[in-house]
């Protein structure tokens, strides 16, 4: 299905790895011309290498307040326009309640809520222009708590009331705004938990992963590719009458 995203052009938050790496390669392949942003200079220029469409690296800390307006007016000088913008950087720090810090809890929201926020006010006059889409990839930890994920779930919380607030302000505005709650994707912080829980239980990273998904009550962990194809297809004029949506993609 040609899902008519061809030339349009989209910036990605935390495209190095994982999720956001597979979300560029997968519209890319669609025809969308991309600026990819995270930390990691030499991986985002790896990235760039792999897609078929112009892509513009943007090594750039989003933590920093200023950062997010920076890399939407390179997209915009890159480009002339913008089409989509998908909010996915934000790594948050697991651990017991009374064990995480202060820090750690401002790195947590300064990187995932705040670089989205600051991102999607940037981007929002020219997606009003274009008539264009914001995509929130947040998690399903923000629906349920647990102890272990007190700050992502916090954070992921926040992120799906601001959804529903920008999708308020965008059926007025002309911009759709979804999110999507990834489950347990298989991506390197998968791994690690996945070795500890090996480690601490003495079994095989095979047994232990098997073990962990059937606690969860899922068939297998999900693939990069899973939330990525979501994406191109939140993106795209197929989801024109989506606004304030929550897609899970848990299994």
């Amino acid at each position: 299905m040609d899902l008519n995203l061809r030339t349009k052009v989209a910036v990605i938050t935390g495209a190095s790895r994982g999720i956001g790496h597979s979300i560029a390669r997968v519209l890319a392949a669609e025809g969308m011309r991309l600026v990819v942003a995270a930390r990691s200079g030499d991986l985002l220029d790896e990235l760039a290498s792999l897609c078929p469409t112009e892509v513009h690296p943007v090594a750039i800390d989003l933590r920093q307040k200023d950062a997010p307006q920076r890399l939407i007016e390179r997209a915009v000088e890159a480009f002339g326009a913008l089409d989509l913008l998908v909010n996915n950087a934000g790594a948050t720090k697991r651990g017991d309640f009374l064990s995480l810090s202060e820090t750690d809890w401002e790195d947590g929201f300064a990187l995932k809520f705040f670089s989205t926020v600051r991102c999607s006010r940037a981007a929002w006059p020219h997606l009003q222009a274009s008539r264009g889409a914001i995509i929130n990839i947040v998690g399903i930890g923000g629906r349920t708590g647990a102890a272990e994920f007190a700050i992502g779930g916090s954070v992921n919380a926040a992120l799906l009331n601001l959804t529903k607030v920008l999708a308020d302000r965008g059926t007025h505005d002309g911009v759709r705004v979804n999110a999507i709650n990834p489950g347990t994707i298989a991506t390197d912080r998968l791994q690690i938990r996945i070795s500890q829980f090996a480690q601490e239980k003495q079994i095989s990273m095979a047994e232990a992963a098997q073990q962990m998904a059937a606690k969860l009550g899922i068939a297998r962990f999900g693939e990069p590719e899973d939330i990525a194809r979501a994406v191109a297809f939140l993106a795209s004029p197929q989801t024109a009458y989506c606004q304030g949506a929550i897609l899970d993609v848990d299994g």
